[in-house]
């Protein structure tokens, strides 16, 4: 099916839908060189006149394609928001985005997403890195003690995405989800990501369980290993009739 060249396909839907625009961006597989034949346009949108943020899909010249409209302010919600929680997307799209409209002024909105990209996520406390412990060690023991395959699976899906997290959150990393989770992975350490495949890549094949297991216990160590005994969550305390207080 003939498509047209992206960022002209991306000007020519921006002139048609966003006439009135400041500022468009094209962003996405696209402009990183990665794009495939499933790839859509990934467009990002800022018009002052537009009330709240929105997204939205459409289909043309041969392109699926991702809107994501904001004005100047209430893009920036959504930076402290994906910021929040680990997963930039949209400083991202910004900070890797080409121009479509708008370049000026555009500079100054990706030099604060190139800015907090830079600085990375806020670090966990210990009080996080203890919970995300807690539950690592649970699934990990989940898979050491299945013997049902098509349990092992799911468990191992699970497992993966948040081994994946504690490493890069404890290592000061971005996360991601899907496809970003290895992308992710790669950003951090190249060696890391293709051992870290590869070790699960081979339990799916195999069934075999120890190189995962080792893997996910080489992650926890720095933090003190796996953790059960001693961990509490949402234990409050009272006062009891000397006025001393009592956990509960």
């Amino acid at each position: 099916m003939y498509r047209k060249e992206a960022k002209e396909a991306a000007a020519e839907f921006v002139d048609q839908h966003f006439p009135l625009c400041q500022c468009a961006l094209l962003a996405g597989s696209t402009v990183r060189g990665e794009a495939t034949i499933s790839s859509d346009l990934d467009i990002v949108i800022f018009d002052e006149q537009i009330s709240g943020s929105y997204r939205e899909s459409f289909r043309e010249n041969g392109w699926p394609i991702e809107v994501f409209v904001h004005n100047f302010r209430s893009y920036q919600a959504f930076f402290q928001s994906d910021c929040s929680r680990a997963r930039p997307s949209l400083p991202t799209m910004v900070a890797e985005g080409t121009a479509i409209k708008g370049e000026v002024r555009l500079k100054a909105i990706k030099a604060e997403a190139e800015y907090l990209l830079e600085k990375g996520p806020e670090a966990w406390t210990e009080e996080t890195i203890g919970i995300k412990r807690y539950f690592l060690t649970d699934l990990l023991d989940d898979f050491i003690g299945s013997s049902d395959r098509s349990e092992d699976l799911f468990i191992a899906s699970a497992l993966s995405a948040s081994a994946s997290e504690f490493v890069l959150r404890t290592n000061g990393r971005w996360i991601g989800q899907s496809k970003w989770i290895v992308r992710a992975l790669r950003n951090f350490d190249q060696d890391y990501a293709n051992n870290f495949t590869a070790v699960f890549n081979d339990f799916y094949r195999t069934g075999q369980k120890a190189e995962v297991i080792k893997l996910v216990d080489n992650i926890l160590i720095p933090c003190g290993g796996r953790l059960f005994e001693g961990f509490s969550q949402g234990k409050k305390t009272h006062s009891n009739i000397n006025g001393k207080a009592e956990k509960i």
